[in-house]
């Protein structure tokens, strides 16, 4: 796909990222919409973006209230009249055992990263469908393939969410629109400000850049394939879980739980 002229939405546009997928997208000349909870970063970003000469817009939307996901697709297709790329990235996690983490910390989770995918989805998919175009790119997680302690309800929300991915993705086959889910390891962003994650490593040798991740996000755009994991050799330990679990999962479930109750013992 060429994306100059595209229009292309973004989710959880304002930091991290969102932002950078936002400049990725932009250097190709797609127009792009911006949508995020903070107007004021996302009026800083709309700003950086004017050197590129493209069309923007910014909404401002918490995507776990489907009131505010309505309201703000009339207002992108009052513009636009149709969107061509969909991008859910927008998405948080709060570190915490399952104990103590409280039922409205897990379902704010699950709120933003699955329902937040599934109602900009339902808003936008239809215009797609109609004119046998798009594409829906949706930013998920290794941890979408690992149950891992301490992130037990971020998981939930990305095993649905890749779920929810490789069902429709059967659904949208022969009509012209695309799903494709990029799953990254850990990446240095404002994602672990969240005061949950203050007694734990922000990034490890291992951890991605913001622009990796929206390059591969750009590459999901103008793929057939279900699922993009960054960096692709981890597919290999995706593999090995799902093919020696028994082996797999006691290490990782070990290392991690380690982790956590080292936190809980500085607390």
């Amino acid at each position: 796909m060429d994306f100059k002229n595209k229009v292309v939405l973004i989710t959880g546009a304002s930091s991290g990222i969102g932002k950078q997928t936002a400049f990725e997208f932009a250097k190709l000349g797609a127009n792009v919409i911006l949508v995020a909870r903070r107007k004021d970063k996302l009026q800083q970003v709309e700003n950086e973006l004017k050197k590129f000469n493209i069309t923007t817009l910014v909404c401002t939307c918490d995507v776990s209230k489907k009131d505010q996901v309505e309201k703000m697709s009339k207002i992108v297709l009052e513009k636009f009249n149709s969107i061509d790329i969909l991008v859910n990235n927008a998405g948080f996690a709060i570190y915490g055992s399952v104990s103590d983490l409280s039922i409205d910390d897990i379902e704010s989770q699950m709120e933003t990263n699955y329902f937040g995918m599934i109602y900009c989805t339902k808003n936008f998919l239809p215009l797609m469908l109609e004119k046998k175009s798009g594409h829906i790119v949706n930013v998920a997680s290794v941890a979408a393939s690992f149950g891992l302690p301490g992130i037990a309800s971020y998981c939930a929300s990305k095993f649905a969410m890749l779920g929810f991915s490789e069902g429709l993705k059967h659904e949208l086959n022969g009509t012209g629109v695309g799903i494709t889910v990029v799953s990254p390891i850990m990446v240095k962003t404002d994602f672990f400000n969240h005061p949950s994650f203050k007694k734990i490593p922000q990034s490890t040798l291992t951890s991605l850049d913001s622009k990796t991740v929206a390059k591969a996000i750009v590459k999901a755009a103008n793929s057939s394939r279900l699922e993009i994991i960054v960096p692709s050799i981890v597919r290999g330990a995706v593999w090995l879980k799902h093919t020696f679990p028994y082996f797999i999962n006691p290490i990782l479930g070990k290392s991690f739980k380690n982790q956590l109750d080292s936190k809980n013992n500085k607390m």
